[in-house]
């Protein structure tokens, strides 16, 4: 069976964290795709700038902001984003958030955050929205992870930790997911000149620049490939 794969014609993709950095990135790629997008996010104001700024693509951004941490809000999210805008084929998972920990300063709150939003933050709407693409047999889902997942760098147990959470949680999902014909991909990008790796106290090979890396994410959508690396 050849799984199902995200087109603009049938529905509408929904990006969280897409105020800033990739997410905001991948939006602008998605609306110039001709998708309806929601972004979801805590400020609205960077939103509704991009709404502005996507206005003359072929398709279009509409802002929900909400907390990803709040599970009854982004229930309601969901809901509203197919209430408004019709059914979500595509939900793209990036809100993310980085706390250095270092060994000689330790906080239980860090990690706790850093789940919080990076983990917990995916769980709180990918449960809502694969109960509506269950229904209708098809649905394509994204989690965004990084290449901190695949071995421990200075300053990432709890960033680095989450991320490699995020990739199980993709490799155990898609065997159920397969048999509902929606498609399940992990990204996991390498360093990304953004407002979230500005915080980074380590050296990050390879920066590479928000635009290009957001193509690349797109391509990598659009291949359909499980996991994707750039």
């Amino acid at each position: 069976m050849t799984l199902y794969r995200a087109n603009p014609k049938h529905g509408v993709a929904w990006i969280t964290g897409g105020s800033s950095g990739i997410g905001r990135s991948l939006a602008k790629d998605l609306a110039a795709q001709g998708y309806a997008v929601a972004v979801t996010a805590l400020d609205e104001d960077p939103i509704d700038t991009l709404v502005v700024e996507t206005a003359q693509m072929p398709g279009h951004v509409t802002a929900y902001p909400c907390d990803v941490t709040d599970e009854r809000r982004m229930a309601k999210t969901v809901a509203a984003i197919e209430k408004d805008l019709g059914p979500i084929v595509l939900a793209v998972f990036n809100a993310g958030s980085y706390i250095a920990t270092a060994g000689e300063d330790l906080t239980v709150r860090g990690f706790r955050q850093s789940f919080d939003v990076n983990y917990f933050g995916i769980i709180n709407g990918l449960v809502p929205v694969i109960e509506r693409m269950r229904v209708r047999a098809r649905g394509h889902i994204v989690l965004v992870g990084s290449v901190t997942a695949y071995f421990g760098w200075p300053t990432t147990a709890a960033y680095g930790g989450t991320k490699a959470a995020v990739n199980i949680l993709a490799e155990s999902l898609k065997y159920d997911f397969d048999k509902m014909n929606v498609r399940i991909q992990v990204i996991n990008p390498g360093f990304v000149d953004t407002p979230l790796t500005e915080k980074n106290l380590l050296p990050m090979p390879g920066l590479m620049p928000v635009n290009r890396a957001s193509r690349r994410m797109a391509r990598g959508i659009k291949s359909g490939g499980f996991e994707v690396t750039f």
